[in-house]
């Protein structure tokens, strides 16, 4: 059941990423949602994540760092992760972030995209969708 599933969403400190955040957090009732700033991220906060969600407006936000570092260094395989960005050069960034943990990327989520209906998506594990997504793309390379 979706309601004993945490969701961890942990973004940077731009404006418009935690306006993104908070409508990915609103759509996901049915889970225990934990938002967090990247700088005031702790690795125990990604251990009860079922499902993680990772969001910044520039490629390599300082605030990350920590993040960055437990994400080299844990193995999360098999868990469903959505990225999303106002900028396009922050999704190579977030991608590559989350490679070596071994998340299943579940989709992208652009600034123009519809946050409600992607964040159920991603949470289900899906990959379909991407294509009718306004904002979602699912198969960009890394």
């Amino acid at each position: 059941m979706a309601g004993n599933k945490t969701v961890l969403i942990v973004t940077d400190e731009d404006g418009p990423i935690k306006t993104m955040a908070a409508a990915i957090a609103a759509s996901l009732p049915e889970y225990t949602v934990i938002t967090v700033e990247a700088g005031d991220f702790q690795g125990t906060h990604i251990l009860p994540a079922d499902i993680c969600f990772f969001g910044a407006a520039a490629p390599d936000p300082p605030s990350f760092a920590r993040l960055q570092r437990v994400l080299e260094h844990i193995n999360l395989a098999g868990r469903p992760c959505g990225i999303f960005f106002t900028a396009a050069a922050a999704a190579g960034y977030l991608r590559r972030m989350v490679r070596d943990s071994e998340l299943v990327l579940c989709g992208e989520l652009g600034s123009g995209g519809e946050p409600a209906r992607w964040a159920q998506q991603v949470a289900r594990g899906g990959r379909g969708g991407g294509a009718d997504i306004p904002g979602g793309n699912h198969d960009a390379e890394p």
